[in-house]
């Protein structure tokens, strides 16, 4: 990596990790297009690319999500309850969506895949509908279902969960605050899970870069990594001076954006144009 490749990625890295403090989204629906298109300057092998900015988008979750949650557990805003009862699903699906589904699905697919989910979280940030007042949080059963999915949808965008998770907890009248405390808190399972799978399906791949374990390419997760724990906790003590619903507006734009990027890279990845 060139000196300017290192300053981009610490620089991209403290803003997804102040953004992951903020909204508890784990930064890795902005990171996945940003490395995409960094990656394709470096000349890495082309259906590979998304599946390599997938994998390290995710594994940075890793060191956000510890430094974000201390931060959120600081001021007492980490449902824990929640957390123990997601986590198990959470940890099933993260395996099975990181692991030989991932390396089986094709680039232009994982593209698409990822702007139809960012797509669908932006629509959520900004639709803001009030939930019935009287909807609680499901049972055990219904509890484990929605880790699950929240998990392998996760690990087959590189997202930490938030962009599921957050609107979900909302929806069962989770105060704002706590949710995306909660989803921070969340980001650590889900990051680990899909990290081994990543790690698993890609390893012995020979047409990986130099510097990669499995789907992860360690030199960029290091330079992310690093700033982003330096960042994540600035941006959750942000989250509990402003009117994050406001601000999930502002970011709601940016990932329509995102998700045009992404939806244009599948298209061209497919020859369509």
């Amino acid at each position: 990596m060139t000196l300017l490749q290192i300053i981009a990625m610490l620089l991209f890295g403290s803003f997804t990790g102040f953004c992951a403090g903020l909204l508890g989204i784990g930064g890795g629906m902005m990171l996945v297009p940003f490395l995409t298109f960094l990656f394709s300057i470096y000349g890495f092998p082309e259906h590979s690319i998304v599946h390599i900015a997938i994998a390290t988008s995710m594994a940075t979750i890793l060191f956000t999500s510890l430094s974000s949650v201390r931060a959120h557990h600081k001021r007492g805003a980490v449902r824990w309850d929640i957390v123990v009862i997601l986590a198990p699903g959470i940890l099933l699906g993260g395996l099975l969506g990181g692991g030989k589904l991932f390396s089986l699905l094709k680039t232009s697919w994982l593209s698409f895949i990822f702007a139809g989910f960012v797509s669908f979280s932006a629509y959520q940030m900004l639709l803001n509908k009030k939930p019935q007042p009287s909807r609680t949080l499901p049972g055990k059963t219904g509890m484990f279902g929605v880790g699950s999915i929240i998990g392998f949808m996760s690990s087959l965008v590189g997202a930490g969960g938030g962009f599921v998770s957050v609107p979900f907890m909302l929806w069962c009248n989770i105060t704002m605050h706590q949710a995306v405390a909660t989803s921070a808190a969340l980001g650590f399972p889900i990051a680990l899970a899909s990290a081994l799978g990543y790690v698993y399906s890609g390893y012995g791949n020979p047409n990986l870069p130099n510097g990669s374990l499995g789907y992860i390419y360690l030199p960029a997760l290091a330079c992310i990594a690093i700033a982003s724990v330096t960042t994540a906790p600035l941006g959750a003590k942000v989250a509990h001076q402003l009117n994050v619903a406001q601000l999930k507006k502002v970011f709601a734009i940016l990932l329509i954006f995102l998700s045009i990027y992404m939806f244009n890279k599948g298209l061209i990845n497919l020859g369509i144009y």
